[in-house]
């Protein structure tokens, strides 16, 4: 099973092109950080290339830029080529099945979410209207009705 899952930001803004065969493709680099720190205290980050593709290329390409942060699902896919002075390069893509648009870099201070003071009273809901009236008639269930 070859399936990745990453959390991380843009690097860079998106790059889309369009294939001979009029197919648009985007490569985009996220930074994931790392879950531990170094000798210094700081966390790094690896900076993973992604490939997508057809309508996914063109909202990334349109609706991201650096700092954009996403959660991807898709595979890892290897290759190699050999550039003008004959050396071989290899290359390592996550190509993307799926890709979730979680914010932009200004949507983290923007949407910060304060912790509760504890002295203060929770406020109280008071429902005069039952929220559930529009779901439809209500359903009687025994215990002889259930699987377990």
């Amino acid at each position: 099973m070859n399936k990745v899952i990453l959390i991380g930001r843009l690097a860079r803004d998106p790059e889309m092109r369009t294939t001979a065969g009029g197919t648009n493709v985007t490569r985009f680099t996220v930074a994931v950080t790392r879950t531990y720190q170094d000798q210094n205290g700081e966390r790094t980050a690896d900076f993973i290339n992604c490939v997508a593709w057809r309508r996914q290329a063109e909202n990334i390409a349109k609706y991201c830029t650096k700092g954009t942060q996403v959660a991807i699902e898709g595979r890892i896919q290897t290759g190699s080529y050999d550039t003008q002075d004959g050396t071989k390069r290899y290359t390592t893509d996550i190509i993307c099945d799926n890709v979730t648009f979680l914010g932009s870099k200004n949507s983290t201070e923007a949407s910060s979410v304060t912790k509760p003071d504890m002295d203060s009273p929770l406020p109280s809901s008071d429902i005069t209207e039952d929220p559930f009236k529009d779901f439809g008639e209500e359903i009687a269930l025994s215990d002889d009705d259930l699987p377990f």
